[in-house]
């Protein structure tokens, strides 16, 4: 019964990696032993001999409890049991080794022992304006260098991921300075003045404004940035958290409180270089 269990819940973490394209080999090996373990295991039921209508029910196998008075249980019940109880307890998610390969890792732009992260959503008015207003002020945090800037999209609406997916594309084309702050304009632009909610429309838009879009295995980035917003625990966009040092971390959100961050830290850049 215990192996019958084990193999639904073999099924549903099949089912995980697969739909997140990332497979562990430990998880594999285990549960080809868990297999292996069932067939030898495996006896042809005795419900086969007795009603051959049934065979769809007992083709796992039967156990029975005689210090509980049952007998004859379908196996698959309890594979069905196992399933139920990963589905509704397990809780995981693909934390890629960003040193591993480009796909993998969140895109930030410059290096340094400062470093801003800004979470926002295409469709926050807040996050439009202060993404407007603060291109030119986070071009010159990187120009000034010791910067590491990071945009975290957060899908508060349905749609985002759509925006997140192509941003990606773009950057995986492009990554250079000016074409990040280029597509996430654009991208603004089509989420609140074009309104496009539709992925043909949204290509469409790009290619209307020769944004080259290079295609990627995208989802162990989500993957990163939901865990990174998960991480900060992020309620509302827009928000941006500064890291200072590893004792000083700054967080400000809305777009006035982050127009003085952002200066704030513009101002003890000037004066550390002086």
């Amino acid at each position: 019964a215990m192996l019958a269990a084990g193999l639904g819940v073999e099924v549903y973490l099949y089912y995980f990696q697969i739909e997140n394209d990332i497979y562990c080999p430990f998880c594999l090996a285990f549960s080809v032993l868990l297999i292996l373990s069932f067939l030898i295991n495996y006896e042809v039921p005795s419900v086969w001999r007795e009603n051959r209508r049934r065979m769809w029910l007992y083709f796992l196998g039967e156990v029975s409890f005689p210090m509980f008075k049952m007998h004859k249980l379908p196996l698959l019940l309890f594979s069905l049991l196992g399933y139920l109880t990963v589905l509704f307890t397990f809780s995981g998610s693909v934390t890629p080794s960003f040193a591993q390969t480009n796909e993998g890792a969140v895109p930030s732009l410059g290096k340094g022992s400062y470093q801003v992260t800004i979470f926002a959503d295409y469709f926050c008015p807040p996050c439009y304006r202060i993404d407007t207003k603060a291109e030119s002020l986070l071009k010159e945090l990187l120009a000034l260098g010791n910067v590491k800037l990071t945009f975290v999209d957060v899908p508060f609406h349905k749609a985002t991921p759509l925006y997140v997916k192509y941003y990606l594309y773009a950057i995986n084309a492009n990554d250079s300075v000016q074409n990040v702050f280029h597509v996430r304009d654009l991208l603004f632009e089509a989420a609140q003045v074009e309104k496009i909610q539709d992925e043909k429309k949204l290509v469409a838009f790009l290619n209307k404004k020769n944004v080259p879009l290079k295609e990627m295995n995208e989802k162990t980035v989500f993957n990163a940035l939901t865990s990174i917003a998960k991480g900060n625990k992020i309620r509302a966009t827009p928000t941006c958290i500064i890291t200072y040092s590893a004792v000083d971390v700054r967080r400000f959100t809305g777009d006035i409180e982050i127009w003085d961050g952002l200066t704030e830290l513009r101002k003890h850049l000037i004066a550390e270089k002086k």
